[in-house]
C-alpha cells in the first residue's frame, strides 16, 4: 500500500482530515492556524486563528473575530486572506488562499448561541482590540453580539507541500474542480 504523500488524491484527502481534525479536536495543528491579511495601509498581517468549521464538500473554513479587530478593517478592504497550518508530525504545510465574506450582528445570532461564554468573552473588549492601555489589564471583556463576526472563508487555491525524506508539493485550484497539480517544492 502506498503512503498518503505519494498521490495527489492522498495529499488531498489528508490535508483536509487535518482541517476537519483542526474543528473536532483542540490539539489537533489545525485548531489554531495563521491568517494572513493585508493592511488598508499595504502592510502583511498575521494572527493566530481558531478554526471553526471546515467543509470539504464546499471548500470552506470559518473563523469567528471581533468585529473592531484590524483584520476586519483589512478584510473589508481587501476581502482577501491566506490560512496557513503546519503540521509536525506528518511534515505537511498547507496553506488556503481564501475569499472572505463577513457575518455580524443579528445575522450572526444562530451562530452566538452556540459560542460558549469562555469563547465569547473574546468578543466585546473596551478598548477594542490593539488601542494602546495604560498598564497590561487596563481593559474590560463585555461579550456582546454587536462585537461578533464570522469569517467564512472559501478557498480559492490550496498550496501543500510535504517536508519528508523527499520533499513533494502539490497545488489545488477550485476552478480545476480541485485535480491537482504537481508542482517543485
Amino acid at each position: 500500500m502506498s503512503e498518503w504523500f505519494e498521490s495527489l488524491d492522498g495529499i488531498f484527502a489528508q490535508l483536509w482530515t487535518g482541517l476537519e481534525q483542526g474543528v473536532a479536536d483542540r490539539n489537533a495543528p489545525a485548531r489554531h492556524p495563521t491568517i494572513a491579511t493585508v493592511s488598508v495601509d499595504g502592510w502583511p498581517e498575521t494572527r493566530m486563528v481558531v478554526l471553526r468549521a471546515a467543509t470539504r464538500e464546499t471548500g470552506g473554513l470559518e473563523v469567528h473575530t471581533d468585529i473592531t479587530s484590524a483584520k476586519v478593517a483589512s478584510l473589508r478592504a481587501q476581502p482577501r486572506a491566506e490560512l496557513h497550518v503546519w503540521d509536525s508530525e506528518k511534515r505537511l504545510q498547507t496553506r488556503a488562499r481564501c475569499t472572505v465574506t463577513m457575518t455580524s450582528g443579528v445575522a450572526a445570532a444562530e451562530i452566538w448561541k452556540n459560542v460558549p461564554d469562555p469563547g465569547r468573552q473574546s468578543y466585546g473588549i473596551t478598548p477594542p482590540p490593539g488601542h494602546p492601555i495604560a498598564t497590561a489589564l487596563a481593559y474590560e471583556k463585555r461579550p456582546l453580539l454587536d462585537s461578533f463576526a464570522v469569517l467564512t472563508c472559501q478557498i480559492d487555491r490550496i498550496d501543500a507541500v510535504y517536508l519528508g525524506a523527499a520533499h513533494r508539493r502539490a497545488v489545488f485550484v477550485r476552478k480545476d474542480c480541485w485535480a491537482g497539480q504537481w508542482c517543485a517544492p
